[in-house]
């Protein structure tokens, strides 16, 4: 998972488990965190924090990811659609929008629901390559690593693979294994912009934990991009601390974890959470900590649940969110290129916006999904397809 996280996220909350998290999370020991010292020096720089943050308090722009091409080839062919987890919110939403798109082009949209375990992605792929389809779309995340011999079936009875949200714009733009694209995420940008956050708000005294869960793909990288962007811009006056929670402990783990890194290290004042899928947990863990109104969260996805948070000022006040819906977009325009040959596009990736007390509202009372974006994608995407009828 991700932005997959959940994103893979997500990449991302399995919304069954999330009236667990508050009522189990006592029991089993938390996780420790790592705690690290910043190895900046200097001062902090809080002309570049403040100008990074003001850019993406904007409404995104549309920029064009490659040339239009004509997308009436695609008529009949067949997406089948292995999504990170079917109980995922952030993923359902997409993949409701995958299925509006895909009736509108013509194409035929297969899911096979699963709850994020391997071995459902391994039955969803055989599936796929029996039922002879044309693509198969690892959405939000399912590790392509984790399925290499399934996918050299796939790829040697003619059928190509798109992977979605699960690998970062700033890395390797090379399809790895047997994947014929990748749509990657802004994961390290978001994290990046979180810690400028918290660079901004404490004037460069951040004590940040950032939480992240290392079995999910990107978020290692998330988690570095974080420490990073501390050492480069908040000087020697931060502290960087991390707290692993794998996904599937997140319901029994999340809280207390953060809890005790709280209680451990009175000094943090600001936690990271990676994807805001975890915020179903850290936020009561810094309320049991005591620690409401001193430690703040900033975090990436733009669910509406922790949108909700952000506009009661509750503990969150930051988030990096995504237009689920310009995801889906993004994730169609990939497909409908492999699929009618065109050369994929390397770095499609989508906007994303920062959300504030400031400009929470433009979010809808209560947050709406997609709502705070503007529409750009419509018009462009629109365009890209030979203006095809998809509204």
């Amino acid at each position: 998972m991700h932005r997959r996280l959940i994103s893979l996220a997500a990449v991302f909350v399995v919304s069954t488990l999330a009236a667990a998290g508050c009522s189990k999370a006592a029991s089993p020991p938390a996780p420790a965190a790592s705690a690290q010292q910043a190895s900046g020096s200097g001062t902090a720089d809080l002309g570049y924090v403040k100008a990074q943050i003001d850019k993406y308090m904007k409404i995104p722009n549309f920029t064009p990811p490659g040339p239009a091409f004509d997308v009436s080839a695609v008529k009949g062919k067949k997406i089948f659609n292995v999504p990170l987890s079917s109980t995922i919110p952030f993923v359902q939403s997409i993949d409701e929008e995958l299925a509006r798109l895909s009736g509108k082009l013509g194409l035929q949209f297969i899911q096979c629901p699963n709850q994020g375990q391997v071995a459902q992605y391994v039955q969803c792929v055989n599936q796929a390559v029996s039922q002879k389809v044309d693509l198969v779309h690892l959405d939000q995340a399912p590790n392509p690593a984790s399925l290499q011999p399934q996918l050299t079936q796939a790829k040697n009875a003619g059928i190509k693979t798109v992977a979605s949200h699960i690998y970062d714009v700033t890395g390797d733009p090379t399809p790895a294994g047997h994947l014929d694209a990748t749509t990657p995420a802004g994961f390290t940008t978001a994290s990046r912009l979180a810690a400028d956050w918290a660079i901004m708000k404490t004037a460069g005294k951040a004590h940040v934990l950032a939480v992240t869960a290392d079995d999910i793909v990107p978020h290692t990288q998330m988690g570095e991009a974080v420490k990073d962007e501390l050492n480069k811009y908040c000087g020697s006056g931060c502290t960087y601390t991390n707290l692993n929670v794998p996904l599937t402990e997140w319901a029994t783990k999340l809280q207390t974890g953060v809890q005790s890194a709280l209680l451990a290290n009175p000094d943090i004042n600001y936690v990271v959470a990676v994807v805001d899928g975890m915020t179903s947990y850290v936020v009561p863990g810094v309320i049991a900590a005591g620690a409401k109104g001193r430690v703040h969260v900033a975090t990436f996805n733009g669910t509406p649940f922790a949108m909700k948070y952000l506009q009661d000022d509750n503990v969150i006040d930051m988030i990096v969110g995504e237009n689920l819906n310009w995801n889906a977009w993004a994730d169609m325009d990939q497909m409908l290129r492999v699929l009618t040959g065109q050369p994929p596009i390397k770095d499609e990736g989508t906007a994303l916006r920062i959300f504030t007390a400031d400009n929470i509202s433009e979010a809808g009372t209560p947050p709406k999904v997609n709502v705070g974006y503007g529409d750009a994608y419509i018009n462009g995407y629109t365009a890209l397809w030979n203006n095809a009828s998809v509204r």
